[in-house]
């Protein structure tokens, strides 16, 4: 059964290109090890909820944007095996200077695994 990471973050809307930028160099990693997609989803629409809702969950701020994001892979064997590799990769590695910093707040990152129970 096929399975998915889901991420939701707050990014300065200023660093629109730097984020895309960002998500091209390190998104094509999870492909190379093993997912079979990558969707970065800027928000546009967005409502502000009467409990909850995206930005509140990642605390933006009025000058932040909320980044919908998820990666497909064929099942969670190959999706445990893909993020192990990919925490060992050195291409990952934030201290390396080759790498730029994340344009965002990592720390207010929502993040998890889910199985696939309907597909249509």
């Amino acid at each position: 059964m096929s399975y998915s990471d889901g991420f939701v973050i707050a990014v300065p809307t200023a660093n629109k290109e730097k984020f895309i930028e960002h998500a091209r160099q390190f998104d094509v990693l999870f492909l190379e090890y093993g997912a079979t997609r990558v969707v970065e989803a800027w928000g546009d629409d967005v409502p502000d909820g009467k409990l909850t809702d995206f930005r509140r969950a990642v605390q933006a701020t009025a000058d932040e944007t909320v980044v919908f994001s998820w990666i497909e892979w064929p099942n969670k064997a190959t999706r445990d095996a893909g993020m192990k590799k990919m925490m060992e990769d050195p291409r990952m590695d934030p201290s390396n200077p080759d790498n730029p910093p994340m344009p965002f707040d990592g720390k207010r990152m929502i993040f998890g695994g889910f199985s696939h129970v309907v597909e249509l």
